[in-house]
């Protein structure tokens, strides 16, 4: 930011702003009230999730779970249900957590208080300073990728955005900007103009409210800020799976509770051994985890599906089921059930299994 009458620049940069959040902001359904139930879940239901998901997801909870209380009150599996698709399936089940706290020991309202918010399951520092900002309209600054961005630039940082010193950077920057008599909508406006303007490519500066503050503009290395930060390396996992069919109704185990998706169904598989085949894989996973020696796996499909660092490849193999058939033992499972075809839909499951499914609605299984 230009350094010359500090305080007259920053009164200038924040009118600029707020004069743009006006006339430019997305009508997001939140902000119609700023109700704080509302303004919670947008800010879970954002975390690493594009805002026109966002929106979707946003609306089905709210016509499913209205209030507190309902969130509180609804079957877990009915929470997985709505937030199938967005990942990270914790967040879920920690709104759930937080919603029976927030009953029995706030009397239904969310917590005015950083440090309360902090005691709550699923709520970290930015969650619990979204929340007080946004909803309470309270004077806590934020930092989201977008605004990382917008800030890099702004001040022409040279510097990757994960450093400590540029992350204490960053903070001052936050802090120092803020505008204390709107901090709901200032903060907004710095997530909105990351989002819309200074996007990562190709920012649209001439559209920009506040390019005359911005350093990297007038430098002409707003293409190379913020400094581009080494990736991780990409995890590649192999797994297979056994479709079973018995009398028209399929297979499915619900996952351990404390797995990476636990509480979601799946059909059961697991990863492929060094030198494994897909299709031993499939076929030694199902006597595994429920007892049963299947046969001849026959290929149905193979997904790809993407979280974070990793890249899973799932094989779909359909196998024969033994005669006469016994009640599996479930190891890797709390719970089955045989579920008709139209039935599965009901039933919340991970990102790959879900593209099998819709795969198999698309099948005749009249002669199966």
């Amino acid at each position: 930011m230009i350094d010359k009458n500090k305080e007259t620049v920053q009164v200038a940069f924040r009118q600029r702003l707020l004069d743009w959040f006006a006339t430019h902001q997305r009508p997001l359904p939140w902000r119609r009230t700023y109700e704080p139930y509302q303004v919670w879940i947008a800010e879970i239901m954002g975390q690493q999730t594009q805002m026109e998901r966002v929106v979707a997801y946003f609306q089905r909870w709210m016509e499913r779970f209205p209030d507190i209380g309902a969130v509180a009150a609804a079957p877990e599996q009915a929470i997985l249900k709505a937030w199938e698709g967005l990942g990270y399936y914790s967040r879920a089940r920690n709104i759930q957590k937080a919603a029976g706290r927030i009953l029995t020991e706030a009397n239904g309202e969310i917590p005015t208080s950083y440090r309360q918010l902090l005691d709550l399951p699923g709520i970290g520092p930015y969650t619990a300073a979204a929340i007080l900002s946004i909803a309470y309209n309270q004077p806590y600054p934020l930092l989201d990728a977008n605004v990382e961005r917008l800030f890099a630039r702004l001040d022409d940082i040279n510097r990757p955005l994960k450093t400590s010193k540029t992350r204490k950077k960053l903070e001052a920057m936050a802090a120092t900007l803020l505008d204390r008599n709107d901090p709901r909508h200032f903060n907004q406006a710095l997530m909105e103009l990351g989002a819309l303007i200074c996007t990562p490519k190709k920012p649209a500066c001439p559209q920009c409210p506040v390019q005359p503050h911005c350093r990297a503009y007038r430098a002409d290395t707003v293409e190379f800020r913020p400094l581009p930060t080494a990736r991780d390396k990409r995890i590649d996992i192999i797994m297979a799976c056994g479709i079973i069919v018995h009398h028209e109704q399929f297979f499915i185990q619900q996952r351990l509770a404390d797995d990476i998706w636990g509480g979601l169904w799946e059909f059961p598989g697991g990863r492929l051994l060094e030198r494994e085949t897909p299709e031993h894989c499939a076929v030694r996973e199902v006597e595994e985890e429920t007892g049963w020696r299947v046969s001849d796996p026959v290929p149905f499909m193979t997904v790809v599906h993407h979280y974070t660092r990793y890249r899973v490849t799932l094989h779909a193999f359909f196998c024969r089921s033994p005669v006469p058939l016994p009640k599996p033992v479930l190891t890797a499972a709390s719970r089955y059930a045989w579920v008709p075809l139209a039935g599965l839909v009901d039933y919340p499951f991970p990102a790959g299994h879900r593209q099998l499914i819709t795969a198999l609605r698309k099948r005749d299984f009249s002669g199966k």
